[in-house]
C-alpha cells in the first residue's frame, strides 16, 4: 500500500502547467509592488450583553490594527486587546455610542480581545485574535488591503504561492519540519511500547513562518501510532516541556486510570517528569487519535496531537467500492483495494489555519494514479467546524470516529466538527490536478492569492 507522503512523483511536475492560468501580466514593476509595506487593517466590532461580534478576527502581521468598537448593548462596555503585558482597551463605551482602538501592529500568534468590565468576560465577552504571517489572511480581513492592490499585483502574488506549492513536487518540501512518521515501537514478548518525547519548539508553518509550537517527537502532527486490536500497548511520555503535560487517547475504549485527565484520573506530568499509559487495545480497526488533556487549547493547538491507528489485522481496509446505477442512486461492491493512503488533521489556532501543521503553499499534496482508490483519514484538532471540500470528485464517507458505516453515502463537502473523525473514499478516475481544501474561504484565500487550508489530490 503506498502512503501519499512516500513520493511526489517527479512527473507531476504537470501541475505547473495546470496553474499557469493564474499567472497574469507583470514584471518587474509588479514585484516592486509586491514589497510594498502592508496597508493598515480595519475591522468593525460589536459589544452587546454579553458577547463580542466577531468571536474570532483574522489580522495581518505588519499592520496596524484599527478596531471600530459600538456599543449595542444597554449598559457600558469597553473592548480591550491584550498583548503579552501590554493591554490596548478603549474608555467606557456608553450604550449605542462608538469607539476606535488603535493597535500597532503584531507579531504572530494568538491574542485575547474582552470586554474589561468585571464579569462580562466570564459572561461570554471575549474573543480571540489570530495574527498571521500571510499575505492571504491580510487580504481576507482587511478590504483595504484588497483596495490597494492593482490587478497585476493580486495575479502576481496568486501566481508565486501556487509556484511554491508546485516546485515541491520537484524539489520536495518547501519547509522544515514533517509529521505523521510511523513511530515504530519496542516489543517485548506481546506487549509493544511507544516512546513519546514532548517539547516546545519553533515550527515553520509555510516558507519563512516560523511559529512557537509544541511537538511529539519534534514532528506536528505527532508520530503515527499502529496497533491491532488485541495488542498490549505501553505509550511512554516523557514531558520535557516548561508546563504540565497528560495524554488522552481520543475515541479508545481504556481503563479509567488511564484516561488521561488531570486529576481526575492520574496527576499531571510535570516538567522532567515521565509516565507511561499501558491497556489492550479492545477497539475495532478505525482512525483513533491521541492529545494533550491539559492546557489543551494551547497545547493541541500548538501541535500535541497525533493518529492512533487500530489497523485490520488482514492488512487491508475493507471498504466497500461504490459505483453510481443509471438513475444516479449508490450501489457499493467488493472491498476497494486501496492503492493511496493519507492523513490528514485539519486545524486552526496558535499554527493558523493549516493542514497537517502547514498552510498553502507548504501543504503536501495526495498523489494518486489513475484508477487508485484512495482512502483519506480525516480528523479536526481545531476548535472550528470546517467543511472540507474536494473538487471535481464525489467521494464517499465510508467511516466516523473509527467505526464503519452501515449506510456509506457520496459527498463533495463534508463539514467535520472538532474531534471528528471520518474516513472518506475516492476512486481517482479523473486525472488532473483537483483542489482540495476548507470551504469556509478566509481560511483559504484572498485576493493575494491562496494560503491556510489548501491542497490538491494529484491523479496521474
Amino acid at each position: 500500500m503506498r502512503r501519499s507522503r512516500t513520493s511526489m512523483l517527479a512527473a507531476s511536475v504537470g501541475l505547473a502547467l495546470c496553474m499557469t492560468a493564474c499567472g497574469g501580466g507583470g514584471g518587474a514593476k509588479g514585484d516592486a509592488q509586491l514589497a510594498a509595506a502592508a496597508a493598515p487593517a480595519s475591522f468593525s466590532v460589536t459589544l452587546s450583553e454579553f458577547k463580542i461580534d466577531p468571536a474570532m478576527i483574522d489580522a495581518p502581521t505588519g499592520a496596524a490594527l484599527t478596531f471600530e468598537v459600538k456599543n449595542a448593548g444597554t449598559v457600558q462596555h469597553s473592548f480591550a486587546v491584550k498583548a503579552g503585558d501590554q493591554t490596548y482597551a478603549t474608555p467606557m463605551i456608553d450604550a449605542g455610542k462608538a469607539a476606535t482602538l488603535q493597535v500597532p501592529a503584531l507579531g504572530a500568534g494568538n491574542y485575547e480581545y474582552l470586554c474589561t468590565v468585571t464579569g462580562h468576560e466570564a459572561l461570554g465577552m471575549k474573543g480571540t485574535l489570530m495574527v498571521a504571517d500571510s499575505a492571504g489572511v491580510a487580504a481576507a480581513a482587511s478590504p483595504s488591503a484588497m483596495a490597494s492592490m492593482t490587478a497585476v499585483q493580486m495575479a502576481q502574488s496568486h501566481k508565486a504561492g501556487v509556484d511554491a506549492f508546485v516546485a515541491q513536487l520537484k524539489n520536495g518540501p518547501n519547509t522544515k519540519g514533517t509529521g505523521n512518521q510511523v513511530l515504530a515501537p519496542t516489543v517485548q514478548g506481546d506487549v509493544k511500547t511507544f516512546r513519546l518525547i514532548a517539547t516546545q519548539l519553533r515550527w515553520e508553518v509555510s516558507p519563512g513562518q516560523f511559529v512557537d509550537a509544541m511537538a511529539f517527537n519534534g514532528q506536528i502532527p505527532g508520530p503515527e501510532i499502529r496497533v491491532r486490536q488485541g495488542d498490549h500497548v505501553r505509550v511512554q511520555v516523557e514531558n520535557q516541556m516548561d508546563q504540565p503535560l497528560v495524554v488522552h487517547f481520543h475515541g479508545m475504549t481504556v481503563p479509567n486510570s488511564m484516561d488521561g485527565v488531570p486529576y481526575i484520573t492520574q496527576d499531571p506530568i510535570m516538567p522532567g517528569q515521565s509516565w507511561t499509559y499501558a491497556f489492550t487495545v479492545v477497539d475495532p480497526p478505525g482512525f483513533y487519535v491521541y492529545h494533550s488533556h491539559f492546557n489543551s487549547t494551547e497545547q493541541v493547538g500548538k501541535g500535541l496531537y497525533g493518529a492512533f491507528m487500530v489497523l485490520p489485522k488482514s492488512g487491508t481496509w475493507r471498504y466497500p467500492s461504490f459505483t453510481l446505477d443509471p438513475m444516479g442512486y449508490l450501489k457499493t461492491g467488493a472491498p476497494a483495494p486501496i492503492g493511496t493512503e493519507s492523513i490528514l488533521f485539519v486545524g486552526d489556532g496558535p499554527l493558523g489555519y493549516n493542514l497537517n501543521a502547514k498552510s498553502f503553499p507548504a501543504t503536501e499534496p495526495i498523489m494518486a494514479k489513475r484508477d487508485d482508490w484512495v482512502l483519506i483519514h480525516l480528523a479536526n484538532e481545531g476548535s472550528m467546524l470546517h467543511p472540507m471540500h474536494l473538487h471535481g470528485y464525489h467521494f464517499e464517507v465510508v467511516a466516523q470516529d473509527g467505526f464503519p458505516l452501515d449506510q456509506p453515502y457520496m459527498a463533495d463537502t463534508l463539514v467535520i466538527a472538532p474531534g471528528q473523525r471520518f474516513d472518506v473514499l475516492v476512486h481517482a478516475v479523473y486525472p488532473g490536478v483537483w483542489a482540495f481544501h476548507c470551504h469556509i474561504l478566509p481560511h483559504v484565500e484572498g485576493p493575494e492569492g491562496m494560503y491556510g487550508m489548501v491542497t490538491a489530490l494529484i491523479v496521474s
